[in-house]
């Protein structure tokens, strides 16, 4: 299926509409909860309230979400410089009814995506130095939504050193996370039949 890329700022009213009622990559994590747990539930019926009322749920944020967003361009500068390369600012990315808010495009086959994260645990990821996993859902979703071949996570806190680990597509999990999220846009659906069909 081929992607439509949809120009907008980031968080500004465009860019809501555009992810309304749809998965986003950022949540890919929630629906794969084990046993179709609370977080799933949750994000369900949130976007169920979307398509039926055609507006965005109301949008939490708290400290660490605004230092992730102040941080991120420290962060963008090192990477570029680092590896001696430009990249692309992007909107919003749709995939049929899934949807992607990369933060940068890297070349013709890249995605960038970073992280901010307090010392102790930056150190712990430089440590393991494996891609970590509670980040895999996410990218591996980017890289699937987009059309992509390979995605640089940079974890980031300054006066660090920038941790950037790099994965490639796994087209095993890319179908199995493919198929889950199907199951849950075909869910949404039957919630929201249900609910706009609800008579007390």
């Amino acid at each position: 299926m081929s992607i439509e890329i949809i120009e907008c700022e980031q968080y500004d009213e465009a860019w809501w509409a555009a992810r309304n009622g749809i998965p986003s990559t950022s949540r890919f994590k929630d629906i794969l909860a084990k046993g179709r747990g609370i977080s799933r539930t949750k994000y369900l019926r949130q976007l169920a309230g979307e398509r039926i009322t055609g507006k965005a749920a109301e949008q939490y944020s708290n400290a660490h979400m605004e230092r992730g967003l102040a941080m991120e361009s420290e962060a963008l500068a090192m990477y570029e410089f680092m590896n001696n390369t430009e990249t692309q600012a992007v909107g919003f990315v749709r995939n049929g009814t899934a949807g992607s808010s990369p933060d940068r495009l890297v070349g013709p086959d890249g995605i960038l995506e970073i992280k901010t994260a307090f010392p102790h645990i930056l150190i712990e990821a430089i440590e393991r130095d494996v891609f970590p996993p509670e980040h895999l859902a996410q990218c591996q979703g980017q890289l699937w939504v987009c059309h992509r071949q390979w995605l640089d996570l940079a974890i980031y806190w300054p006066g660090m050193p920038l941790y950037i680990r790099r994965i490639g597509r796994d087209s095993t999990y890319i179908a199995e996370l493919k198929d889950q999220v199907l199951a849950f846009n075909s869910d949404i659906g039957r919630l929201v039949e249900r609910i706009e069909g609800y008579q007390s």
